[in-house]
């Protein structure tokens, strides 16, 4: 038999040639399963330009959670079956990748609050300033009684007409004095309008029952009350421009008219006046987990411009009217009250604090804890108290409307309670770069 000799180049040859034959053979079995990835976790941005947007389609965007999870099983398929421990360390390698797509995340409560707010898109949307007033009131300021004395203006939202209708029949009533008092509620086009059906037909009834409606055609999100600011004060220009004084405030306060009314006597209605909870060095909060966080590139500089706690404050016309112009030249801010002390900073005036203004509430002093913080003497010389639910408002204004109630001096407010600002001065010394500071721009 004869033997046949082959030579070392021819056999290094023969080896190549099978090595390129199995890695075809690999290539044809994995290209699909990278041919999936590729499509299923382009960007969001890419999906509109594959499902149709040539065509003239409108596109939703998709979960960008959802997605995540049959990604894993191409993957898993091509890895070769193994024996052993090595099987083990593959299955348990497995159920590490499940886990993470399957399970609910132990940090999903750490995530930020606010973190899907778009801060590159609102930079580049913020000069939008011009909206459509859908729903107004001309005749609010100009009716036969001539312009109002104080026009009552609360921010709302579509869906809380029981926070209207409270404001209405309580503090908010335009017949709450001999003085000539008028109301106006603030309202934008709702995020959310699945969730309150034909909110415009209903807007549009309740606006020709009360005429208190004003509406304009933005979305009434968090960040857009600067756009109801600049807009309420444009509407002042136009429709309302002879009004003594302004109220502005939110639906969940409870206000003392007659206090307030008190306070502007003798007031010259040709001079500023800019009154309320005024917070001085608020710090802007850089935590992501943080409702008003706000990143150096929207608002670099280090303190905020002095500006009244948003749950109410009051203005004169003379004020409003140079605010309007002011606010046109500065640059819009996503947090509304900060804003406004922007402009107040523009035209060179110091907003005035005044203790019956509790932004933060009536605070249960800790040398106290059985002391009755909703009692109404409480209330009696107070201007306005935040954060109050519905009941609580409709309860304080018949408590203090009682004609049999009797208030002693030593529940007299301005004898006992007013001395807790120095403790609440120095937690607000303490707090630097906390939520504290935050929460005087009042949760909306």
């Amino acid at each position: 038999m004869r033997r046949v000799y082959i030579k070392g180049d021819v056999l290094c040859s023969l080896i190549l040639l099978v090595l390129l034959f199995l890695l075809l053979y690999a290539h044809q079995r994995i290209t699909p399963v990278w041919g999936t990835l590729h499509i299923e976790q382009g960007s969001t941005s890419s999906r509109p330009l594959i499902s149709g947007a040539s065509m003239g389609q409108q596109t939703k965007p998709l979960p960008s959670k959802s997605p995540d999870i049959p990604l894993c099983k191409p993957v898993v398929q091509i890895k070769p079956k193994a024996q052993g421990p090595s099987k083990d360390k593959s299955q348990k390698s497995r159920n590490k990748a499940k886990s993470k797509f399957h399970q609910p995340s132990t940090t999903a409560s750490l995530q930020p609050t606010h973190a899907s707010f778009d801060f590159e898109d609102y930079l580049r949307k913020k000069d939008q300033r011009d909206f459509k007033l859908l729903i107004d009131q001309p005749k609010k300021c100009s009716g036969p009684e001539g312009a109002p004395y104080m026009l009552i203006a609360i921010k709302s939202l579509a869906m809380d007409f029981d926070k209207r209708q409270v404001v209405r029949r309580t503090w908010g009533r335009e017949d709450a004095s001999q003085k000539k008092l008028k109301r106006v509620f603030l309202l934008g086009v709702p995020q959310n309008q699945t969730a309150l059906p034909l909110w415009d037909k209903l807007l549009g009834y309740e606006s020709r029952t009360f005429n208190d409606i004003l509406l304009w055609d933005f979305e009434d999100t968090f960040f857009n009350l600067t756009l109801k600011e600049i807009h309420f004060l444009q509407w002042i220009n136009v429709s309302c421009p002879k009004v003594k004084f302004i109220f502005k405030g939110d639906a969940d306060v409870y206000v003392n008219i007659d206090n307030i009314l008190e306070m502007l006597e003798g007031q010259e209605i040709s001079k500023d006046l800019f009154v309320g909870d005024i917070i001085v060095n608020a710090k802007p909060i850089r935590r992501r987990n943080s409702k008003y966080f706000v990143p150096e590139f929207i608002y670099g500089q280090g303190i905020y411009p002095s500006y009244a706690g948003g749950g109410g404050f009051v203005m004169s016309g003379h004020t409003a009217l140079k605010l309007h112009l002011a606010c046109q030249e500065v640059e819009l801010f996503p947090i509304d009250d900060v804003f406004l002390g922007m402009c107040l900073l523009r035209i060179g005036l110091q907003p005035t604090r005044h203790e019956g203004f509790r932004t933060f509430g009536i605070v249960r002093p800790s040398a106290a804890p059985h002391l009755q913080v909703f009692d109404p003497c409480f209330y009696r010389e107070l201007m306005v108290v935040h954060s109050l639910t519905v009941p609580q408002i409709w309860l304080m204004w018949n408590l203090l409307h009682d004609p049999s109630l009797q208030c002693h001096s030593s529940h007299d407010p301005t004898v006992f309670p007013f001395q807790w600002s120095d403790k609440i001065k120095t937690a607000k010394s303490k707090a630097k770069d906390n939520d504290y500071g935050m929460k005087v721009f009042v949760e909306h």
